[in-house]
């Protein structure tokens, strides 16, 4: 076919330029940088958004006109679930006018969804505190159940992005083996971990412990949400007379003043250990990396635990 026309020729290009960069053209907006960091093994060439920086609190985030913006053009948007965004994410769809990604259509995954959560709550009150009654939603922890969500978010990929199902369902199973071997990897490699006993701050870290069998034998929150008063302290501090513990840990953007309390009291180690993906640090910018480090610390903690 001759083209003999500039707006001819022009229109030709640009049809050649979006189907070379279909890959590419696909915005995908994270609510938590471990998502984001998921698409990228499944999507490596989409436009991802990470909502959260590392070191903020998922519970607590600002519908910043940044935000907005990103979820307007967003084709999918990924979310841990199970009420952990509440408290912001209503607020932000309404803003951002995408019905592509408003609850319950095919844009919006939440990643609690789609596998089975623990610390489930059958009858919540006011007086529990700030509890997920749909379960845990910090799903990213547990190497296994991250592997199903990404199955769910290959499979909505390919549901939004139909051209490119087969690319999806290679970059997942390419991901999938590799992460397997590693599951087993990391699996051995912790082994002498099983029996460690922490304090920790909320349930940030149950997937984590449940799968390597270490005990959180005390939470520094009285109630989840509430920061750590005098009298729980003391109660801490009473506990750990009682039963032997190897570290107490918090995350990055949890308040380390109580635990800084109780460790200087009690003489335990107090730890920061990495919570999700960041990608302004060398060792924790990938999924495999965050998982390294945590081991990797966890294994300190335990060796240095043993020498006193």
């Amino acid at each position: 076919m001759l083209i003999n026309s500039k707006w001819g020729i022009a229109g030709f290009i640009a049809i050649a330029l979006l189907g070379s960069s279909a890959r590419g053209s696909t915005n995908i907006f994270a609510c938590e940088s471990e998502w984001g960091a998921l698409a990228k093994e499944i999507a490596p060439k989409a436009h991802i958004f990470n909502a959260i920086k590392a070191k903020q609190d998922p519970h607590q985030i600002q519908a910043r006109p940044s935000l907005i913006s990103q979820l307007h053009k967003a084709d999918l948007a990924i979310c841990s679930g199970a009420e952990l965004e509440a408290g912001w994410l209503p607020a932000l769809q309404l803003k951002a006018a995408n019905p592509k990604i408003l609850t319950g259509k095919p844009g919006l995954l939440f990643a609690a969804n789609v596998v089975e959560t623990i610390d489930k709550i059958d009858n919540p009150s006011l007086i529990m505190g700030d509890v997920h009654p749909e379960g845990n939603p910090h799903i990213h922890l547990d190497p296994y159940r991250l592997l199903e969500v990404g199955q769910q978010l290959t499979q909505r990929l390919s549901l939004i992005n139909a051209s490119e199902k087969g690319y999806y369902n290679a970059q997942f199973d390419q991901f999938s083996q590799h992460w397997k071997k590693r599951i087993k990897q990391w699996e051995d490699k912790a082994e002498p971990l099983k029996g460690m006993k922490v304090i920790a701050y909320h349930s940030s870290f149950n997937y984590l412990f449940q799968w390597l069998g270490i005990e959180m034998v005390g939470d520094l929150e009285p109630k989840p949400g509430l920061p750590p008063s005098s009298k729980h302290l003391a109660a801490l501090l009473e506990l750990t007379k009682k039963t032997p513990v190897d570290a107490i840990v918090y995350t990055p953007y949890q308040d380390k003043r109580g635990a800084k309390w109780l460790g200087d009291k009690s003489g335990i180690p107090v730890v920061q250990l990495p919570f999700t993906v960041d990608e302004g640090s060398v060792n924790i910018s990938s999924l495999e990396g965050l998982f390294n480090t945590l081991i990797d610390d966890l294994l300190s903690i335990k060796r240095n635990h043993a020498q006193r």
